[in-house]
């Protein structure tokens, strides 16, 4: 195989959230370099179960409620 194809992996530092790190091969900057993360599953909502809402947008959300909304059990 041509080793001019191919990325440069290398270890880097993963900082999470809440300040833990761990190691892991990369292809992202240069050896030694420190990833800081924004959002991760530790806090992203569709992991941790958080509040999400549902944005109507052109009244999608409504019109879809509208047609579809017999099929729909209510408790």
């Amino acid at each position: 195989m041509k080793t001019e194809g191919h990325p440069d992996y290398h270890m880097i530092t993963v900082t999470m959230t809440d300040g833990s790190t761990f190691q892991t091969r990369s292809t992202y900057g240069e050896s030694g370099a420190t990833l800081a993360l924004d959002i991760d599953p530790k806090s992203h909502p569709a992991w941790t179960g958080g509040n999400q809402t549902m944005l109507d947008r052109g009244g999608r959300v409504s019109r879809f409620n509208d047609k579809f909304g017999g099929f729909i059990k209510k408790k």
